[in-house]
C-alpha cells in the first residue's frame, strides 16, 4: 500500500553509549556522544533532554491541504492492523480543525501516542494521549525546540517533558536522576531520556539512552500471548 509522503515519517534515534540496545539499533558517532554527555564545543551548542515516552511513534502530516494521520512506517493509520492506530486515526480527524492550524504545507508533527501500554503504562487522567517530539519537513528536516514549543503553546496538544535546556553538556546518571519520577504520569520506571543538540538554529542531532533492564513490549498481547491489551486511558474520552 502506498505511503502518502512516500518515506517513512520518522526514523531511528541512534543510542548513547550504556543504553539498552534492540534488533536493528545502532549507535551515535562518538563526537556526538561526547558533545551530549560530555562537553559542548562552546556556548552555541544548545542541549535540551527531555522524557523518553514509550508509546507508538505516530505522525500528523498536512498533504495538498488535507490532514493525514501516519504510523512510523509512513503508512495511514487507518491501514494499521492495530486497534491503536485506529483511534489515533479518529483523534486526530476530531482535532483536524486544530492541526490546520498548526502545520504549513508538506509538514508533519511526530510524538508518541500512548493510548495503549507497551512497555511503560501510564496514568494519563487529564493528560493528552498523543505527546509530541518532532515537527519536520523537506522529508526529515527538523524545526528548532524553540519554534515547536511556540507554535503548540498556542493550541491544546502537548509536548515531550523537557527536564533541562542548557549549554553545558548532562551525563546520563544526572538525566535519570531528573527522571526518578516520570513527569507525564508513567506508572513504571520512566524508559529513558532523549538528548536534542542544536546549533546556530538549526538541529543538528537526537541521541537516546534507554534503560538497560526496560523490556520492549511487556504490555502488549503480542509478546504477552494472553490477548489482552492494557490501555492507558479510558477511550470513551478520546
Amino acid at each position: 500500500m502506498a505511503k502518502p509522503l512516500g518515506h517513512k515519517s520518522y526514523g531511528s534515534i541512534p543510542h548513547l553509549p550504556g543504553s539498552r540496545l534492540g534488533s536493528g539499533d545502532h549507535h551515535c558517532p562518538e563526537g556526538q556522544a561526547r558533545i551530549a554527555l560530555e562537553q559542548t564545543r562552546d556556548a552555541k551548542d544548545l542541549i535540551i533532554v527531555q522524557e523518553k515516552l514509550d508509546g507508538s511513534n505516530v505522525g500528523i502530516a498536512k498533504l495538498n491541504g488535507d490532514i493525514i494521520p501516519l504510523v512510523r512506517s509512513g503508512h495511514h493509520a487507518n491501514t494499521s492492523p492495530y486497534a491503536q492506530h485506529h483511534h489515533f486515526a479518529q483523534w486526530v480527524q476530531s482535532r483536524k480543525k486544530l492541526f490546520e492550524s498548526v502545520l504549513l504545507e508538506g509538514e508533519r508533527l511526530c510524538g508518541e501516542w500512548l493510548l495503549q501500554a507497551h512497555g511503560t503504562r501510564y496514568d494519563l487522567a487529564g493528560r493528552e494521549p498523543f505527546v509530541a517530539f518532532d515537527l519536520l519537513y523537506n522529508r526529515h528536516e527538523r524545526v528548532i525546540f524553540e519554534e515547536l514549543q511556540s507554535r503548540l503553546d498556542r493550541v491544546e496538544v502537548a509536548i515531550v517533558p523537557t527536564v533541562y535546556v542548557g549549554h553545558q553538556a548532562l551525563p546520563i546518571a544526572q538525566a535519570m536522576h531528573l527522571l526518578q519520577e516520570s513527569h507525564y504520569g508513567a506508572i513504571d520506571p520512566v524508559e529513558g531520556a532523549i538528548w536534542r543538540v542544536e546549533r546556530e538554529g538549526k538541529v543538528e542531532f537526537l541521541a537516546k539512552y534507554v534503560r538497560p533492564d526496560k523490556i520492549d513490549g511487556r504490555y502488549l498481547p503480542e509478546v504477552t500471548g494472553n490477548g489482552h491489551s492494557i490501555w492507558n486511558l479510558s477511550m470513551t474520552i478520546l
